[in-house]
């Protein structure tokens, strides 16, 4: 059962308040008993000082009878009992028996401290009256010479009696003073707890969700302190509730308008978050509560997963739901040990991709034909053409090259993009294709004056890739280096690095702008359209090496300054298989 601090606080104070009550009654008789016995002691003592000079008066003239009716007198009104020793121990006279039947007091403690010339005492049982006393023995001292002891006693049952009134009126005191200090703990032991069942109330309410709570303390102490702190710490959690509240309602108002599936996902793949467009993706209302491969069986999904709750990093993915292509992106939350994933139906927008593939397919097609017939007659009409004819001619035959380079490359960046193409995946050596490359350009090199020079590493390990396609890639960026550069040269670089190849084509040419340079393997991206125009440039040689490079598993990278020159640096793997 739970206890109150109220009980806790009350009941503390009475225990303490009743064991302080005994202690104090124990101490307090035995100090009064004390007291007491030490009080009547000296009193006897005093008393028994004034009889000395008449005992050794009735001594001296050997008058017992007359001793022992002194005795008897003076001890009926001091209420004590009076006995004279001699100095063997031997009682003369007492106020109560009769010496000869008394046996020798020599050897009790009071009489041997008296007789050795000190004031004894003792406390215990005599014998001869059969009850407790008090013993106080006085050496009978004349001229510096102990010639007996006067003995005074007390019955200690009359001291009981008087200590039994004494405790009986402490006893009620003390009772009376418990009583008291009760109720003065109850009061206190109340107002001690009542600023505590406020902030208990108040708790309460607030962890019902009723942020108006508030303390009221009259007190002026730390209770007042803590209500205070108590009211501010409510006022500030209903303000970031409220906050927090508005936040989540924008969250579920962002998360309910996105087109793209959400879902968060515990440590343990336990859905605990879903919106609408990914139960409408995956054809599910309920999926809070769920692990995700309840709900989503398909292999490639619950792959990811795995991968990105290994690898903790974000990982994309194309996975297909019945009809529908999902692009999947998971990212690792690192503070829940979950996942969060977004679902994007790409599927219209694959289809619209591959409309326009195939559209530029089957135009570049149908185009390279009739283009193929313009230039052919180009060239005979510029034989038969005169002086004033012959620069239309040549006109024609330029921009239907043009058109045909265009057409060829549309054609060749199809085929790049197409999945499942198949390529002729060989040992190929970098260097002797680099060679072959270079051999083309030369007399381009001579007609602009520029110096083109190979630089290729002995220990050149081979590549496995497609030598067409590798070839077409060193093509196409020497001839992008000789196009933009008009004075200095072309330096092509193969070197050995950790795990494979690295193709370097270093130009002195106009240079980039950093701003530019991300956007350069775009198709039809030209920086300067109208030097591109008149060189014959179609702007998809740089998509089609980037498509090359990935196809070999590799990576391409571009430092380019203004005025300077460019530098394309191109990485492929050793032993590296193709991923079309």
């Amino acid at each position: 059962m739970k206890k109150s601090i109220f009980f806790k606080v009350f009941g503390g104070y009475v225990i303490l308040l009743l064991l302080l009550a005994v202690v104090f009654l124990l101490f307090s008789f035995s100090t009064i008993k004390r007291h007491y016995l030490d009080t009547m002691a000296r009193e006897l003592e005093n008393i028994g000082r004034t009889l000395d000079a008449r005992i050794f008066d009735y001594l001296d003239r050997d008058r017992l009878p007359d001793l022992e009716a002194f005795l008897q007198e003076h001890g009926k009104k001091i209420g004590a009992r009076l006995t004279v020793i001699d100095p063997d121990g031997v009682v003369k006279a007492d106020s109560e028996q009769d010496p000869a039947a008394m046996e020798g007091h020599r050897f009790r403690p009071e009489i041997s401290e008296a007789l050795a010339g000190r004031v004894g005492r003792s406390l215990r049982y005599s014998s001869t009256l059969k009850a407790q006393m008090l013993y106080i023995a006085l050496p009978l001292d004349r001229g510096g010479r102990v010639e007996g002891a006067l003995r005074l006693s007390l019955f200690v049952r009359d001291i009981d009696v008087l200590l039994k009134a004494i405790r009986k009126d402490i006893g009620q005191a003390v009772g009376i003073i418990i009583v008291l200090s009760i109720v003065a703990a109850f009061i206190f032991s109340r107002s001690l707890t009542r600023p505590m069942r406020e902030l208990i109330r108040a708790s309460r309410q607030v962890a019902a969700g009723d942020f108006a709570a508030r303390v009221r303390v009259r007190s002026s102490d730390e209770w007042k302190d803590l209500a205070v702190s108590f009211n501010a710490m409510t006022a500030e959690v209903k303000t970031l509730f409220d906050d927090l509240r508005k936040r989540k309602e924008e969250l579920d108002n962002i998360m309910a308008s996105m087109e793209e599936g959400l879902l968060v996902l515990d440590r343990t793949g336990k859905i605990m978050l879903a919106n609408r467009s990914a139960k409408g993706i995956i054809g599910q209302e309920a999926l809070e509560g769920k692990h995700f491969w309840e709900v989503v069986r398909m292999t490639p999904f619950v792959n990811l997963m795995r991968r990105v709750r290994e690898g903790r990093e974000s990982m994309t993915e194309e996975v297909l739901f019945g009809e529908k292509n999902i692009l999947c992106r998971a990212a690792f939350l690192p503070a829940q040990d979950g996942v969060v994933v977004t679902l994007d139906d790409i599927t219209e927008m694959q289809n619209l991709a591959r409309m326009k593939k195939d559209l530029v397919l089957n135009v570049s097609h149908e185009l390279r034909t009739p283009l193929t017939a313009i230039k052919g007659y180009a060239e005979t009409l510029e034989d038969l053409a005169d002086d004033r004819t012959r620069s239309y001619v040549e006109t024609i035959i330029r921009h239907a090259d043009r058109l045909i380079r265009i057409v060829e490359d549309l054609i060749s960046l199809a085929t790049l993009e197409e999945k499942g193409v198949a390529f002729e995946v060989e040992e190929v050596a970098l260097k002797e294709i680099a060679e072959n490359v270079i051999r083309i350009f030369e007399p381009r090199v001579k007609e602009k004056n520029l110096d083109l020079r190979l630089e290729a590493a002995a220990d050149l390990p081979p590549v496995d890739g497609d030598p067409f396609r590798l070839e077409q890639m060193l093509v196409n960026l020497i001839d992008n280096a000789v196009k933009y550069t008009e004075k200095g040269g072309v330096r092509v670089g193969l070197k050995k690095e950790s795990g494979g190849v690295a193709i370097e084509v270093v130009d002195s040419g106009i240079g980039i702008p950093e701003e530019e340079q991300g956007r350069v393997f775009e198709r039809f991206y030209v920086v300067d359209k109208s030097r591109s125009r008149k060189a014959g440039g179609t702007g998809l040689g740089l998509s089609i090496v980037k498509h090359i490079v990935l196809l070999h598993g590799g990576r391409i990278e571009l430092k380019s300054t203004p005025g300077v020159g460019s530098t394309f640096r191109v990485f492929l793997p050793s032993g590296a298989s193709l991923s079309p």
